[in-house]
């Protein structure tokens, strides 16, 4: 599994001319990061007399936290499924219109398949977002500040698994379905950047001096 890299693989992976890892892999590592110091404030506030009151929401929180995250890093080698067949679908012949017509229908589909899994990514991260925002209200005042790291991390990784959505739906062919899945990237940016940007204003205006 390519999650089960070790980071410094994975980066030195990541910086080569290797089709995968690429920007949808990242994206979903930033996410999963991201969650994982929700994660770390969580277990921080569990346990704690000071935040007794809150004590089954944060046991709650871990329990969808370390769903998210193993579902993230899932996605890092889905995204990389997913490019496989576009990648090959480049290099198919087209010389004649037959074999143009081949590859028209083969990479429409292979197009397709490699916009969902971003979408997918975005639509985790913003489920992420809930618990992080959940956090800054709840988990421990220490850690704080790693919930305003974490938001960030998912924001970018929001916003660039709809690159990988955008530079795809560009080519399609079907300029509705690509419509569609524009719109939906769009939405999904619109929400999460301005859930992103409350958050971060919240742990930011609680530490500054």
């Amino acid at each position: 599994m390519m999650y089960e890299d070790k980071i410094q693989d994975f980066i030195e992976v990541l910086s080569s001319d290797a089709p995968v890892p690429g920007g949808g892999g990242a994206s979903a590592l930033a996410g999963s990061m991201g969650m994982a110091l929700g994660s770390m404030v969580a277990n921080l506030t569990k346990g704690k007399k000071k935040y007794a009151s809150v004590q089954d929401d944060i046991i709650r929180i871990l329990n969808k936290a370390k769903e998210l995250q193993e579902r993230l890093l899932n996605f890092m080698e889905e995204d990389a499924r997913a490019f496989e067949p576009l990648s090959k679908a480049y290099g198919l012949p087209k010389e004649t219109k037959e074999e143009q017509e081949k590859r028209d229908i083969i990479m429409e589909e292979a197009l397709l398949v490699a916009s969902l899994t971003p979408i997918k990514i975005m639509e985790t991260c913003l489920e992420v977002m809930e618990l992080l925002e959940e956090l800054e209200a709840k988990g421990t005042r220490i850690a704080i500040s790693d919930v305003g790291v974490g938001i960030q991390l998912t924001r970018a990784s929001l916003i660039g698994a709809s690159m990988n959505v955008y530079i795809n739906t560009k080519l399609m062919k079907d300029k509705k379905k690509a419509e569609e899945l524009n719109k939906k990237s769009d939405t999904l940016i619109q929400e999460g950047t301005r859930k992103a940007d409350i958050i971060y204003e919240k742990v930011l205006n609680g530490i500054r001096g």
